[in-house]
């Protein structure tokens, strides 16, 4: 399973922000954190860390890294995206080289 998720806090913050600053870059660090602490691969971007697992081992880092966010705020806004694909693994990677095969290729 490759899993997407972006996770960021809200509302009045419980500890951890700087007075004033509207960014949530510390909340993210904190489940980025866990996320490359798991052990499963991943990948993070301007908008999504991306995690490949099984069901069970995926979620619980999920719901790790939503619990660290929560810590920064009285709400907690969480998106996900699956690819559910059994049988398969690498795709983190896989599916990004196809597409730039395909690219290469002149493929449409």
């Amino acid at each position: 399973m490759l899993l997407a998720f972006s996770v960021s806090p809200s509302g009045t913050p419980a500890e951890g922000s700087r007075p004033g600053d509207a960014s949530v870059h510390d909340a993210v660090a904190a489940a980025v954190k866990i996320v490359r602490e798991s052990g499963l691969p991943n990948q993070t971007d301007s908008m999504f860390t991306t995690i490949e697992g099984e069901w069970d081992e995926v979620f619980d880092v999920v719901k790790r890294a939503t619990e660290a966010v929560g810590r920064y705020g009285s709400r907690v806004s969480l998106v996900i995206k699956a690819d559910i694909r059994p049988g398969y693994s690498g795709e983190l990677t896989a599916k990004v080289e196809r597409l730039e095969e395909a690219l290469a290729d002149g493929s449409e």
